[in-house]
C-alpha cells in the first residue's frame, strides 16, 4: 500500500478549512502517501541525507543556490485570495493538469495529486509549507515554498 487515507492524514485538516472548500473529485485525488514510499521517493528525488528541508547542505540538490534561477512571492497572491496558482509559477513550471505532483514536506510526509489539482487548491497546500518542495513525475522544474512567502524556482539536476 503506497497512501493512506487522507482521514488518516495527521495535517489532513488544511484540506477541509471552512474557507477553502475543495470539491470532492478533488480531494479523492489528494493522495497522502504511507511513510515508507514518502521515504523512497524522497530519497530518490529529493535528499538521501536530510529528512527535513530545514537540513538541506550543498550535497543537496536543493541546498545548492546554483539550481535556483529566480525568487518569486506567493504570499500576496494567497492573502488576496487568488483562487488559481500564482502565475509565475505556472508559467515556469509549463506542466499539463494531469502531470502527477509530489509536495514534499520532509522525508515522511509527501502528497501525491495531479498538477490541476495543485493548482486550484494551492491556497490549502500553503498551509503545509515549511521549505516544502513542489516536484513532477518524470519533471526536472521544481518550486520550493518558503515561509517567509516566497517561492524558489528551478531545476533538478539530472538523476536526482
Amino acid at each position: 500500500m503506497n497512501y493512506i487515507a487522507l482521514s488518516d492524514f495527521k495535517k489532513a485538516w488544511v484540506f477541509r478549512h471552512k474557507d477553502l472548500p475543495i470539491a470532492e473529485s478533488d480531494l479523492e485525488q489528494i493522495k497522502p502517501m504511507t511513510a515508507q514510499r514518502a521515504a523512497v521517493l524522497w530519497s530518490t528525488m529529493v535528499s538521501r541525507e536530510q529528512d527535513h528541508p530545514d537540513f538541506f547542505t550543498p550535497n543537496d540538490w536543493a541546498g545548492k543556490e546554483d539550481n535556483w534561477e529566480e525568487v518569486v512571492d506567493w504570499e500576496q497572491a494567497w492573502e488576496e485570495g487568488v483562487e488559481q496558482l500564482p502565475e509565475p509559477i505556472c508559467e515556469y513550471l509549463n506542466w499539463e493538469d494531469n502531470t502527477t505532483v509530489y509536495f514534499c514536506l520532509s522525508r515522511d510526509h509527501v502528497i501525491e495529486t495531479q498538477f490541476g489539482v495543485f493548482k486550484r487548491c494551492w491556497q490549502n497546500f500553503m498551509f503545509l509549507v515549511d521549505g516544502s518542495l513542489l516536484l513532477g513525475k518524470k519533471r526536472d522544474a521544481a518550486v520550493q515554498f518558503l515561509e517567509s512567502g516566497e517561492a524558489k524556482l528551478g531545476q533538478r539536476p539530472k538523476g536526482n
